[in-house]
């Protein structure tokens, strides 16, 4: 494993508690980030947390990122435990039903919505004028290669995630010179428990369209938001980065 250096810094990582946001925060925490697992299952967080404390500093918040008073009280019991929050990764999600546009609820629509971006943006809102008085920070926010190719039967999802690109991209440009930097990562199907929300022709479809022929680990989506969570990704900022085993086409 390559070294990042986060020594000094204090990360929150959403929907922290399994899969891709477990690795990520325990990449963070092997590079030496104190880090806030903030996820809506109280008891996984926790757990999650116990994992991780033999490896560096961990703590865990239980926060429905749909609630703005939620989140504001999640960034105030992480200050209060590690002081400044230097780096977000706003990594919690769900997919959604896979049905086609006609079909969906709209109540579904609107869950999808509220936990893909509208929790992004009150993260995002709570966290950045920190960031902004600090002059540092770095926001990384966990997209999805089907927010620039849209798949079938997820519009929800899809459509949730291409927002989380725009986002990133506006976000990026209004931080631009605050030493605060915003970039997304786009990965293709990493298999986690997201896949129990799926149906297994959904899972097929996802894993015909990567030429190297595997679903991502997320141990390789977690070096990658490493990186750049560190001082050393300096020049990238509303940047979208692909790690899809060769799907993307743009």
């Amino acid at each position: 494993m390559n070294k990042i250096d986060l020594e000094g810094r204090t990360a929150v990582v959403t929907g922290g508690a399994r899969g891709i946001g477990l690795a990520i925060a325990g990449r963070l925490v092997d590079s030496g980030a104190a880090v806030a697992l903030w996820d809506v299952d109280a008891a996984a967080a926790k757990g999650a947390a116990g994992d991780l404390s033999g490896r560096g500093r961990v703590q865990a918040v239980a926060v429905d990122l749909t609630e703005p008073d939620a989140v504001d009280a999640a960034a105030g019991a992480t200050r209060e435990r590690f002081g400044s929050i230097d780096i977000l990764v706003n990594n919690a999600g769900i997919t959604g039903p896979n049905k086609t546009t006609w079909e969906y609820a709209p109540e579904e629509w609107q869950q999808v919505m509220a936990v893909n971006l509208y929790g992004v943006f009150l993260c995002c809102r709570a966290l950045a004028p920190g960031m902004i008085e600090g002059a540092y920070g770095r926001i990384v926010n966990i997209a999805s290669i089907a927010g620039k190719e849209g798949n079938p039967n997820a519009p929800a999802y899809s459509s949730s995630k291409a927002a989380v690109i725009a986002l990133t991209k506006s976000l990026g440009k209004e931080l631009a010179e605050t030493g605060v930097l915003v970039n997304c990562v786009t990965p293709a199907a990493v298999e986690t428990d997201i896949f129990k929300q799926m149906k297994e022709e959904h899972i097929q479809y996802m894993l015909s369209k990567i030429p190297l022929g595997r679903f991502g680990t997320t141990d390789e989506v977690a070096a990658l938001v490493a990186w750049l969570c560190c001082e050393e990704c300096s020049f990238s900022t509303g940047g979208v980065f692909d790690i899809s085993g060769g799907r993307a086409t743009y």
